[in-house]
């Protein structure tokens, strides 16, 4: 899958990056989910506000022309986590992520690569099937939305029914210095984790 774009917002660069490939130019000028500030939601109580974020994710899944249901920023995903009955989070980052970075409570694990050979999980989609309903709403999780991207494609081709990417992930995008934790992502949005 190859879909290119212009990124206006910098914090969100290299996610967009990681889930569509190399830029080589503008499609969609345009990305007013992700530049504008959280749009003044009108429908009222929990299953209008869980309506009016699976939308909203939808809609940047259109944008950006992704094989799954959508893509969801690390505070939507927990709203939804928590909205939505029957809500699956899936980290799919490393065991040694989990026991060295953290882990987020109550998300079920399973690795997309193995460490430390980097190898694809050859029983992704048999682990997935085992712990999750067929027609559960999945948000996939990974550092930093690349591998989680990857998952949700494959969870859908596997005809899973609602598939989303959590944007920007657990860590979040490198700073200037290269480092992860500061920018972005699940942690610092002071999401539930634990180490």
């Amino acid at each position: 899958m190859q879909c290119t774009f212009q990124v206006r917002d910098s914090r969100l660069a290299s996610t967009r990056a990681a889930v569509s490939g190399p830029r080589k130019g503008a499609v969609n000028t345009h990305f007013s989910v992700y530049t504008a500030p959280l749009v003044q939601l009108h429908s009222a109580g929990a299953m209008g506000r869980l309506t009016d974020l699976l939308q909203l994710a939808q809609e940047r899944g259109r944008e950006l022309g992704l094989p799954y249901a959508g893509a969801l920023t690390p505070q939507e995903a927990y709203e939804v986590w928590q909205l939505a009955p029957g809500a699956k989070l899936v980290d799919v980052r490393t065991r040694a992520e989990w026991d060295w970075v953290g882990r987020i409570p109550g998300a079920i694990e399973i690795e997309w690569l193995s460490y430390p050979d980097n190898k694809p999980n050859n029983h992704f989609v048999a682990q997935l099937k085992k712990q999750v309903d067929r027609e559960a709403l999945l948000m996939f999780i990974c550092r930093s939305g690349a591998r989680s991207h990857n998952a949700a494609a494959l969870a859908s081709q596997e005809a899973q029914a609602d598939c989303y990417n959590v944007l920007e992930g657990f860590e979040g995008d490198k700073d200037a210095n290269g480092q992860r934790g500061r920018i972005g992502g699940w942690r610092h949005a002071g999401l539930p984790w634990r180490s």
